[in-house]
């Protein structure tokens, strides 16, 4: 694989923030079928997706694709979909509509829908929209070659068969647009857990986990390539069981064990599964960060119970507790879906109370939006006005601001350990990094340090959402 970057372009939706990344060039020149045939990939939503889109890139370099950041010049478009909200579904109709206009002007382009909308949507995509050749599941990936081969004749295909074994375990993912520092490792895919908002279990299907060897085979071969972190990924990482020899916790001291200079991070927790074992494993080895995100959805049991979470407002204080009192140092981010069918003032006042009481490092929030298919659809009624949604949302905003910066704030005169992972985004005269605690540092640079390095710095203020401070020796 060349040591160059690849250059290909990925669409990010957060809930408060749009975030566009375009790399430089990467040309790999393989004797393939498809060799000198260009790629053009584009990837919304969750760190599943462009973890995906990375296993998607693999496969199509191994078919002699060579890669481009402009889809105009692309002989294959695919855009990587997001299924969690309407308005994210309507940006990928209106993308399509960019991409076939390109089309008409570029004969035998190609434009695939992959992911969650692909699988969501199914054989309606070719239906309803007319804009696309290829609709592939995040199951199917494998079947790539023979569905362009299809729409080389003119064939449009379909492939969203789900699968209870596929991990893509062998396959090593192209690290797109990669700062060749921190990285995603997939450890399982899919859901068990039927959150009655939530379309991931009908899009991603059943929960697998991943052979623990190849999830250390590829973490030790970043590591061994310059990088200094990883990512464990899954819809559900507390819920890691392979086998009957190995939870996530053993998983995860596995893991931390390659070298203590890898730091270890992992996405997604779920209330309900994150064990103590965890966290003493988390306090038993350095490098993994003390960072937890624990969506919490509704500070309102009623609420809870209605959206199948499981778990009351009281279980999930109890382990906010828990994990204050064995990693005081922690912090915590969240989800929140604001505005749920039937949500009362009252109950929409208890989140806040929640929220006052955790102080949440971070959070990702959410006005409800009702996706088709999901039992929340099927059972209730979306009867919450948009104002009222719009009103809560700026309130629950305005807590998280108010608890963010007082987090922040916890950190000033304390030094941190910080992970160099290049310049700040607004001078060349700072470098930025992460803490363990998953916070942005800015500072100064100096003759010493570079990207990749693990550097002291002490921390002598902050803004609303990034510490500054100094390296020290």
């Amino acid at each position: 694989m060349s040591d160059r970057p690849l250059n290909l372009k990925d669409s990010s939706e957060f809930a408060l923030h749009d975030e566009s990344r375009q790399g430089e060039a990467l040309i790999i020149e393989r004797p393939k079928q498809y060799s000198g045939r260009k790629l053009y990939i584009e990837s919304y939503g969750c760190a599943m997706n462009f973890a995906d889109s990375e296993i998607v890139a693999s496969l199509m370099l191994d078919m002699g694709f060579e890669t481009t950041a402009q889809y105009k010049e692309a002989d294959v478009i695919f855009i990587n979909t997001c299924s969690i909200r309407d308005n994210a579904e309507q940006r990928v109709r209106n993308r399509l509509r960019e991409f076939s206009a390109a089309k008409k002007k570029r004969p035998g382009m190609t434009i695939g829908v992959l992911g969650c909308m692909a699988e969501r949507l199914k054989s309606k995509f070719l239906e309803e929209e007319k804009l696309v050749d290829i609709v592939i599941g995040p199951d199917s990936y494998r079947d790539l070659p023979n569905l362009l081969s299809q729409a080389d004749e003119g064939m449009r295909g379909v492939n969203v068969l789900l699968s209870r074994e596929e991990t893509y375990a062998d396959i090593s993912p192209v690290r797109l647009n990669s700062n060749g520092i921190s990285a995603f490792v997939s450890i399982m895919r899919g859901c068990d857990n039927m959150c009655s908002f939530c379309v991931v279990p009908f899009t991603r299907g059943r929960e697998r986990s991943r052979d623990p060897e190849s999830i250390i085979r590829e973490a030790t071969e970043l590591f061994e390539e310059g990088y200094r972190e990883v990512t464990l990924l899954g819809q559900n990482v507390d819920s890691y069981q392979w086998e009957d020899r190995l939870n996530f916790a053993g998983l995860l001291e596995l893991v931390a064990q390659i070298d203590p200079l890898l730091r270890v991070r992992f996405s997604t927790s779920h209330p309900k599964d994150i064990t103590d074992e965890v966290l003493h494993t988390m306090n038993t080895y350095d490098n993994i960060c003390n960072h937890i995100h624990l969506p919490v959805q509704s500070g309102n049991s009623r609420v809870l119970e209605l959206m199948n979470r499981t778990y009351t407002r009281e279980w999930y204080l109890e382990r906010i507790d828990t994990i204050r009192r064995l990693i005081p140092e922690c912090s915590i981010s969240t989800d929140m879906i604001i505005g749920f069918c039937t949500e009362t003032e009252q109950e929409h006042q208890d989140t806040l109370s929640l929220m006052d009481y955790v102080k949440f490092d971070f959070a990702y929030m959410y006005t409800y939006s009702e996706r088709p298919g999901t039992l929340a659809a099927k059972r209730f009624e979306d009867d919450i006005p948009e104002e009222v949604k719009t009103r809560r949302f700026n309130e629950i905003l305005k807590m998280q601001q108010a608890c963010s910066l007082h987090r922040l704030e916890q950190h000033i005169g304390k030094i941190h350990r910080v992970l160099i992972d290049g310049f700040s985004k607004k001078s060349n005269q700072d470098f930025s990094g992460k803490t363990e605690h998953n916070i942005t540092v800015v500072f100064p640079t100096n003759e010493n340090n570079k990207r990749g390095d693990y550097v002291n710095v002490a921390i002598v203020r902050c803004t609303p959402a990034t510490l500054i401070g100094q390296i020290i020796n």
